[in-house]
């Protein structure tokens, strides 16, 4: 059983790790209900967690004109 240390924090157990999908850095909220504390993973996400990582690429950067290209096709005269 897991137990609070003297900085108030607590181990999650692996099992409740992987039926929740929590991970380093998850964010999780605590509500106290009726005497009792439930802990669960936030659905609520900052909206700019949301993009990180959105424009990243293996390729070396394109310049707007090829960008262009790639998504419109190339312009036709």
């Amino acid at each position: 059983m897991p137990r609070l240390t003297s900085r108030g924090q607590v181990t999650i157990p692996f099992e409740i790790r992987l039926a929740l999908g929590l991970r380093p850095g998850s964010k999780v909220e605590f509500i106290v209900r009726d005497g009792e504390a439930v802990m669960c993973r936030t659905s609520v996400r900052d909206p700019i967690d949301r993009w990180v990582g959105f424009l990243a690429s293996d390729r070396a950067p394109q310049s707007t004109d090829e960008l262009m290209d790639e998504l419109r096709g190339p312009v036709e005269p």
